[in-house]
């Protein structure tokens, strides 16, 4: 029975782990959670789930908890979030928040020996030398959960680093994919939202379309399995059926195929391997063609800069991330349009100072110093 910590709840792959909770309760059961501002979610777990510890993002919001809920331990904030992940009454995180906010909570985790599973791209991205760091110092595992990750993952299973001979990730390339450069020029928010394939929360489906994601997801490849830059590819595959491939060192190339189904991998993450029942049925001739192209990084400037700042290290990530993820919320928020993501990003690589060899402490700053740039930048006021 692995007792699980739930950061991120209220989302899109956190509902989809308490699915698997709820369909596996011989084998997992939810120990705490935290939510953002979807208090309402708070009501529904509580219904279902024996819980004594919960965090929220606004002081307000836990004490208006603590009145409802007086028997439980209600925490707040990032330090909220970090006194969850430290609780005996857990054994597994499982990280699923959006964005940089998921970085210290899972090096809270590690240090506090409780093995992770990892649906917070940001946490490698930005801070992936430190988590390996900490993990080989506290020797805990770090499970993908990511579909791609989970897929390399499963393919490497009983076969070390050195079989290997490169790592290709699949891209389905969002809701753009046919597009030209030209006709990006005013697509709006809803059109960028529709995702063909997958069905995921805001950010992560706008970094879709712009491919960051798939930027993203090759720098915590890198970190996952130690492996070269130049061993990490990425396949443009629409259907979004083959997750990810492995070819190894004889040439052989082993695929994982499946549904575009969420579930599957955050069980395979939190039973660590374990092949648990699961209800979906995939049938190939629901799909008899699949398609295949190269990722043209002209077409999606932003996978080039992933490549770029993954090989550049020191704070230059950090700098990535902050101002994609400022730049997704200002469109979102309908302040820009959507190529005007990339001109911020590219706008703050430019102007922020790169750090070398940078401290937790530099990419904390780098964070935050980023995130003010892009602001500003938006605003007009640069």
């Amino acid at each position: 029975m692995r007792k699980i910590i739930l950061l991120g709840a209220s989302g899109s792959i956190g509902q989809q782990t308490l699915d698997v909770i709820e369909a596996h309760p011989d084998q997992f059961a939810l120990a705490a959670f935290s939510v953002g501002k979807r208090i309402e979610k708070v009501h529904e777990i509580l219904k279902k789930h024996s819980v004594r510890f919960i965090c929220v993002q606004e002081e307000k919001d836990a004490e208006e908890l603590k009145k409802q809920y007086p028997d439980l331990n209600i925490y707040f904030g990032d330090e909220g979030l970090k006194q969850l992940v430290q609780l005996s009454e857990g054994d597994m995180v499982l990280n699923a928040l959006v964005g940089f906010v998921g970085f210290l909570p899972t090096l809270c985790a590690i240090e506090h020996h409780k093995d992770v599973a990892l649906a917070n791209k940001e946490t490698l991205v930005v801070g992936g030398k430190f988590i390996k760091e900490s993990i080989q110092k506290n020797q805990v595992k770090l499970l993908p959960v990511d579909s791609e990750h989970s897929a390399i993952y499963q393919c490497m299973m009983g076969y070390e680093k050195e079989d290997v001979k490169r790592l290709i990730i699949t891209a389905s390339g969002g809701s753009f994919r046919d597009k030209t450069r030209d006709e990006l020029k005013n697509v709006t928010k809803e059109e960028a939202l529709a995702h063909p394939n997958w069905s995921m929360g805001a950010k992560i489906t706008i970094d879709s379309a712009t491919m960051m994601n798939k930027g993203f997801e090759v720098i915590e490849a890198h970190y996952l399995f130690d492996m070269d830059y130049d061993k990490i590819d990425v396949l443009m595959h629409k259907e979004s059926i083959i997750h990810s491939l492995v070819q190894f060192q004889d040439g052989a190339i082993l695929a994982q195929i499946g549904d575009a189904d969420m579930r599957l991998p955050i069980q395979f993450a939190l039973s660590e391997g374990r092949r648990l029942k699961n209800e979906t049925h995939f049938d190939f001739m629901d799909i008899p063609l699949l398609h295949f192209g190269c990722a043209d990084t002209e077409r999606f400037p932003l996978l080039a800069a992933a490549y770029e700042c993954g090989r550049k290290e020191g704070n230059a990530c950090a700098i990535l991330n902050a101002a994609n993820e400022t730049a997704v919320y200002a469109f979102l928020n309908e302040q820009i349009s959507f190529l005007q993501i990339e001109d911020c990003i590219f706008e703050a690589l430019k102007e922020i100072e790169y750090i070398e060899d940078a401290t937790i402490e530099d990419i904390l700053l780098t964070d935050k110093k980023t995130r003010e740039f892009v602001n500003q930048y938006v605003k007009g006021g640069i």
